[in-house]
């Protein structure tokens, strides 16, 4: 393969197939805001208390107390969640005509779990799969459950779609991901069960994470060189955070969870039509050495952008059709230890960044104040960020960017701990600033690693950091889940975790201003990542020093110490 970027660089930077291909790319990933965060308000947990039953034959002092005070993780008093005074008990004392405090003391009376059920509070949610299935108390670790299958499916999805994309093109995988998350999102509108609920979240993951990596590649290959960036940052977030922006406003507006994930199903049949106008990649095509599908579809475009076409378009490339092309699968990145260690940095980072975006965004929720505009508020703190993250990324290096977004992401958790419990105000904004450091973070090593692959790898290189990228993300539920035991524990996990990739990230190759790398061995040509390996064969080195130097003195008596060790 010839160097793709000289040999289509008479179709210009800019021009209308470029800018048509731009847009309808990034409007399918308005649908991925919807479908990937819904769980905030699908999975919420509402207010509660055990039910007590109509018919219980009860006085008016006995029902206000019959449930009893309990302090929550955040210190506030509350009525309990979980029990409730032994119903038959009381109702004797009721009947006998006690007055509860003063004729009986309510701590002589035994407790019980809600037997009858749960009374949820209908002022912010009118249903939701926990008010539906009872997935509190004792089952209360099915919410949190619930919420990773979706990023168990983006594992599986990250696994497969990069086998998929490189081998039947980025564009078939891009729409057949798309009539996958409307069957399925209807689907689960319909579920019967909560175990109906999480299979079908399973596949809706794998759906949503396929067309977000192929759609992801297809634009990354399909534009020219400033466009990328452009598309890779501003373009496909800001685009996300349109339907993320959206997603609080249809939860308020349609407040019965099938209602709403309906209503969110229907956005994705839009897509469809677009088949005709989206082109497949010519970079994929070029390596499979389909050079005459690649040259029509360039041709295309040089009519478009009313530009000339060259008679030969890849000269150097000597490829032909029906010729053999390598195939490249996981095993490709794993045999040489530079490519694989790279690709360890990178899944660190993946991982870390996950961890602390969904976790953020998944416990708007559960922070003080209205749960529609917190979400609402969450998203709009993306905007600056990928607007701010497009921008720097135009000049500066993305090891020392990526680094300063994580050390303030994770740094604002960290400070979390420290603010009064009159001062909720300022943990929303402290919160809303960490989720701005994370969303910075979030957008550039997406760009960084598709610089990093060259274009053989580039799919399977993402697909793999998208799959470590779930193992964050499938955390980041019971993470969040942790805050029901001490609010701040949370904040200073995801905190810790993010400052520490920090570190790790700055071993990476710099790729500013760099040729993206069409070959293996232009992978293997990167600098930066050696330093990596020569600081830790040095740590390696002066940890056996260490030892051998502590295991010698140990060995000797004390009267020839000094002689053994001099000599």
């Amino acid at each position: 393969m010839g160097d793709y970027d000289k040999d289509t660089a008479f179709l210009g930077q800019s021009g209308p197939y470029f800018w048509v291909a731009f847009f309808l790319l990034n409007t399918v990933f308005i649908s991925t805001g919807f479908t990937g965060l819904y769980i905030v308000f699908v999975g919420a947990v509402p207010p509660h208390h055990c039910l007590i039953p109509h018919q219980a034959n009860l006085t008016a002092e006995w029902r206000g107390v019959i449930v009893p005070m309990e302090k929550a993780a955040n210190g506030e008093e509350r009525l309990s969640r979980c029990s409730r005074y032994r119903l038959d008990v009381v109702s004797n004392l009721s009947a006998l005509g006690y007055i509860p405090g003063r004729d009986i003391n309510l701590t002589n009376v035994g407790l019980e779990g809600c037997v009858d059920g749960w009374s949820y509070s209908q002022d912010i949610f009118q249903s939701t799969i926990v008010t539906e299935w009872d997935l509190v108390c004792g089952n209360s670790w099915k919410v949190p459950f619930a919420s990773s299958t979706l990023f168990m499916g983006f594992l599986i999805g990250s696994l497969v779609s990069g086998q998929l994309s490189d081998r039947f093109g980025r564009k078939k995988v891009l729409f057949v991901s798309l009539a996958a998350q409307f069957v399925f999102v209807f689907l689960q509108s319909l579920s019967t069960s909560w175990i109906v609920f999480c299979i079908t979240f399973l596949f809706i993951g794998a759906a949503q994470i396929a067309l977000y990596i192929s759609a992801f590649v297809l634009g990354t290959e399909l534009l020219s060189k400033s466009m990328r960036v452009l598309f890779t940052t501003l373009g496909t977030f800001l685009f996300y955070c349109i339907g993320y922006m959206l997603l609080p406003w249809l939860a308020y507006c349609f407040r019965e969870w099938r209602t709403l994930l309906a209503v969110i199903s229907s956005f994705s049949l839009a897509y469809i039509p677009l088949w005709r106008f989206i082109s497949e990649s010519p970079r994929w095509l070029l390596s499979q050495g389909r050079v005459e599908e690649a040259e029509d579809i360039l041709r295309q475009a040089a009519m478009k952008n009313k530009v000339e076409a060259p008679g030969v378009i890849f000269k150097e490339s000597g490829l032909g059709d029906g010729q053999q092309i390598k195939k490249y699968t996981i095993i490709d990145v794993l045999k040489s230890r530079k490519i694989r260690l790279i690709t360890l940095l990178c899944l660190t980072l993946w991982m870390s960044v996950n961890i602390g975006y969904f976790g953020l965004s998944l416990n708007t929720s559960n922070l003080s104040g209205d749960p529609y505009m917190n979400c609402f508020l969450s998203a709009c703190s993306e905007v600056p960020a990928h607007v701010m993250s497009t921008l720097l990324l135009r000049k500066c290096p993305r090891r020392a960017l990526l680094s300063s977004f994580l050390v303030i992401g994770g740094g604002f958790l960290l400070l979390i701990q420290f603010i009064p419990e009159s001062l909720q105000g300022l943990t929303l904004a402290m919160v809303l600033t960490g989720k701005f450091g994370f969303t910075m973070a979030f957008s550039v090593v997406y760009i960084y690693t598709a610089e990093i692959y060259p274009t053989v790898l580039r799919n399977i290189g993402i697909g793999m950091c998208s799959s470590a990228a779930r193992i964050g993300s499938i955390t980041a539920p019971y993470v969040i889940y942790l805050g029901t035991y001490n609010k701040f524990l949370p904040y200073i996990l995801m905190g810790s975790i993010t400052v520490g990739s920090a570190v790790v990230n700055l071993f990476l190759p710099e790729t500013l201003n760099k040729q993206l790398p069409e070959t293996v061995e232009e992978m293997q040509e990167c600098q930066g990542v050696s330093i990596f390996l020569e600081m830790m064969g040095k740590f390696g080195i002066t940890s056996a020093f260490c030892v051998v130097y502590a295991v010698t003195s140990e060995l000797f008596p004390t009267m020839v110490r000094n002689m053994a060790m001099g000599t």
